[in-house]
C-alpha cells in the first residue's frame, strides 16, 4: 500500500519546525492542552487582514481610503489588549496603516484572488493554504505572471532574506503556479506599519528546494507520530525546542520547558510595536 500524504498547511508545518512539542500539543494530543490567552497582536493581525479582504469585496468604484474605517470596526477583534486605551490606539493606528497603504492601490485592480485556498499534492504532501492576495502582473516577456502578496503587521526590518526564506510563499507559490496554470515565481511581504515590501524571484529550482524542506519535515513529523503509536515516549518523539519563543507559546504553561521561561503579557508585542512617534 502506497503510504499516506501527509495533509498540512504552512502553519502546521511550521509548528514543528519551531518546536515539535508544540506541534505534539496542537496536532497529535488529544483532547489538546488548553491554549493560553489570546494574542493582541493576532487580534490587530487578523482586523487588518480581514479589512483589507472586505476593502476588495467592494465594487472598484467603491473602494476609496474613507470607507476603511467602517470596515476595519466591522472586523475588529477585540481579544487581548491591556486595556480600552490601548486597544483604542491600536485601532488608531491600524487605520492609518490601511488608509496609507490602499493610497498606493489601483482600485480598478482586480486579484486572481484574495484569501484564496490554493492547494496541491505531491509524492509526499497534500498542502493547502490560504493566500493574503494572488496578483496577476506582466512578466519579463510580457505575458502575465502569478505573484503572491502577503500582508504583515508584525515586526520590522523584513527583508529580501525574509520573502526568499518564508517556506509558506515558496509553497504558495508552488500551488498557484499548478492551480492557476500560469507562472507564479515572484512572492511579496507587505509590511503595513511602515509600508515597505520585502520581494524575492523564485526561480523553479528554489521552489523545488522549498518544497523538498517541506517534504522532509512532513516525513519526519510522519515518523514521530508513527512511533508514538508504537507505544514511544511521545516526550521523547516529539522533543522541546528551548528559545525566545517559549516566552509567547500558546501551550507554555503545559509544556515543563516552556514553564521555565518567564511568559510574556499578552499585549506585550502589541506595546512594543506602538513604540514612540
Amino acid at each position: 500500500m502506497p503510504e499516506r500524504l501527509f495533509v498540512c498547511t504552512p502553519s502546521k508545518l511550521g509548528a514543528y519546525a519551531d518546536c515539535p512539542r508544540r506541534y505534539r500539543y496542537a496536532y497529535v494530543d488529544r483532547p489538546a492542552p488548553p491554549k493560553g490567552p489570546p494574542w493582541a497582536h493576532n487580534s490587530l493581525g487578523a482586523s487588518v487582514h480581514t479589512a483589507l479582504k472586505n476593502w476588495y469585496a467592494l465594487d472598484a468604484g467603491r473602494r476609496r481610503p474613507e470607507v476603511l474605517g467602517t470596515l476595519l470596526k466591522g472586523a475588529w477583534v477585540r481579544e487581548g489588549y491591556r486595556d480600552d486605551e490601548q486597544e483604542r490606539d491600536a485601532f488608531r493606528r491600524a487605520l492609518t496603516w490601511l488608509e496609507s497603504y490602499v493610497t498606493g492601490l489601483d482600485p480598478a485592480d482586480e486579484p486572481v484572488g484574495v484569501e484564496r485556498v490554493v492547494a496541491v499534492k505531491t509524492v509526499v504532501l497534500a498542502f493547502n493554504g490560504r493566500t493574503d492576495r494572488i496578483d496577476s502582473r506582466p512578466g519579463p516577456d510580457g505575458r502575465p505572471e502569478l505573484v503572491i502578496v502577503d500582508y504583515k503587521t508584525g515586526r520590522t526590518g523584513l527583508d529580501t532574506d525574509d520573502a526568499r526564506g518564508s517556506q509558506a510563499l515558496a509553497l504558495y507559490a508552488y500551488a498557484a503556479e499548478r492551480v492557476f496554470r500560469k507562472p507564479c515565481r515572484r512572492v511579496e511581504l507587505h509590511h503595513l506599519p511602515t509600508g515597505t515590501v520585502a520581494a524575492h524571484e523564485h526561480t523553479p529550482e528554489s521552489l523545488r528546494r522549498q518544497l523538498t524542506r517541506a517534504e522532509d519535515t512532513a516525513r519526519d513529523i510522519m515518523a514521530a507520530e508513527r512511533a508514538v503509536a508504537d507505544g514511544a515516549d511521545p516526550d521523547t518523539a516529539f522533543p522541546t525546542e528551548p528559545g525566545p519563543r517559549c516566552g509567547w507559546c500558546d501551550y507554555r504553561r503545559t509544556c515543563p520547558t516552556g514553564a521555565q521561561t518567564p511568559g510574556k503579557e499578552p499585549w506585550s508585542a502589541v506595546e512594543r510595536l506602538a513604540g514612540p512617534e
